[in-house]
């Protein structure tokens, strides 16, 4: 098994969805950080998945497209802009994780109940194992967080760190 870390739509502008969405981020990414660093030091892909929508001026070059400070994404980290919810559809994700010979996905990231699963199914139908990081999935509404949680396959940050070892 060779995972990658899909961090998706934690941007600036989600924070200002409603304050459920900006503490629901905020709560998440310490945890998405620790998974990141797990990544980095194992030497294992980290993705940063950023929406961008020109009517929302979600775009590059704009504040509410950039990461929240404090998110530990670095320049290194593969980048990709995505216009519909599934990470996959029309951008490159499949084929540089094919590259790097990634057949596992841990999916973590904003919103939980749109983009994030939507990637889930999207990796499931491309033959990828997906895996919700728990804890790491953020929303406007709390209970969609528990719904997602509760019908996709999931994995705290204890069993992830085990199996990385």
């Amino acid at each position: 098994m060779k995972p990658a870390l899909l961090v998706i739509d934690i941007q600036k502008s989600f924070l200002d969805i409603n304050p459920t969405a900006k503490s629901s981020i905020e709560d998440a990414i310490w945890l998405v950080n620790a998974a990141i660093e797990l990544f980095r030091k194992k030497d294992l892909p980290v993705v940063c998945i950023q929406h961008m929508n020109e009517a929302h001026e979600l775009v590059p070059g704009k504040d509410g497209f950039e990461i929240p400070d404090g998110l530990a994404i670095q320049d290194s980290d593969l980048r990709i802009h995505k216009t519909y919810g599934n990470s996959f559809n029309k951008t490159p994700l499949e084929q540089e994780l094919r590259k790097q010979g990634v057949d596992t996905v841990i999916v973590t990231g904003f919103s939980a109940e749109y983009c994030v699963l939507a990637t889930y199914h999207g990796a499931r139908d491309l033959d990828l194992m997906p895996i919700m990081l728990k804890g790491s999935l953020a929303s406007g509404n709390l209970e969609h967080i528990k719904f997602v949680e509760g019908i996709c396959e999931i994995m705290t940050f204890g069993v992830l760190s085990k199996m990385l070892e």
